[in-house]
């Protein structure tokens, strides 16, 4: 897999695994740098009304389509605006699944749903404003944000700090596009909770798309599914934009250039 953005007739390609039998086909994508684009204030985030509309005519063709990320479950159906699909939510430590009023917590997590939060409680606040970080609780997991920061060099080493501090207090550490995540030490993660998801579906395809390193956890569990023979088939996109790590481009099937580009998928799909 190069850099190289995917023309229409390779998106057709890509996709066709899916469209010509849609019943027996899964598609799930994640949200912020996918379906909407990355900006300073996540709390801002929207998904353009076009994506929103092609996301609906997916979810009434496929047999299960859904939402896969690091945003609350809740959170990310809000954004989104869609009650077909589902939801699951802080990489794969909660679900929220069409007709329900509320996130299930995965059953790894139990007992140790509030760990992270005591150890962000214990933060010198003062330090991180200086900084320019940000503290974001989502329950289980609590993210530290410093995109926009005045001074990405000092946020950058405060973080490392942190992410020290909290590996030696028995959290796992996770990074992203300007943002560490503390977590439980738990087994979960997005390619955990999308196999779970998918094996209850029953489908045979499968397509997922994200543009971060938590996204491939999700390309590579699907790969895996496959090798198994619990899937016939997995189709991987990378979104791409200046942040996306190497190792998401090189593991999916084809790559667009950011939310923009990825219309031309969904339109594929719908």
């Amino acid at each position: 897999m190069t850099s190289t953005f995917a023309s229409p007739s390779e998106i057709l390609g890509v996709t066709a695994p899916l469209t010509v039998d849609p019943a027996r086909a899964g598609a799930f994508f994640d949200l912020d740098g996918t379906l909407a684009p990355i900006i300073d204030r996540p709390e801002q985030v929207a998904v353009p009304w076009r994506t929103r509309e092609l996301l609906a005519r997916i979810g009434e063709r496929y047999a299960i389509v859904g939402i896969v990320s690091g945003r609350r479950a809740a959170d990310a159906k809000r954004i989104v605006g869609l009650e077909r699909l589902s939801y699951v939510g802080n990489h794969g430590f909660e679900a929220l699944l069409p007709g329900r009023d509320r996130a299930e917590p995965a059953p790894a997590l139990a007992g140790l749903e509030g760990v992270a939060g005591t150890f962000a409680a214990g933060l010198d606040r003062e330090r991180l404003d200086s900084c320019g970080l940000r503290l974001e609780d989502k329950g289980a997991i609590v993210a530290l944000h410093w995109r926009g920061a005045a001074d990405l060099p000092a946020a950058e080493s405060a973080v490392d700090l942190i992410a020290a501090e909290a590996e030696a207090a028995g959290l796992n550490t996770h990074r992203g596009r300007m943002v560490l995540e503390l977590r439980p030490r738990v087994d979960v993660d997005k390619g955990i909770a999308l196999a779970a998801t998918i094996g209850q579906a029953g489908v045979g395809v499968c397509f997922y798309a994200g543009d971060d390193r938590t996204d491939a956890d999700a390309f590579r569990a699907l790969r895996r599914m496959v090798d198994l023979g619990e899937l016939e088939r997995a189709v991987c996109v990378a979104v791409v934009a200046d942040e996306t790590p190497a190792e998401v481009i090189e593991s999916a099937d084809l790559a667009v250039e950011g939310p923009e580009g990825f219309v031309a998928v969904l339109e594929a799909l719908a």
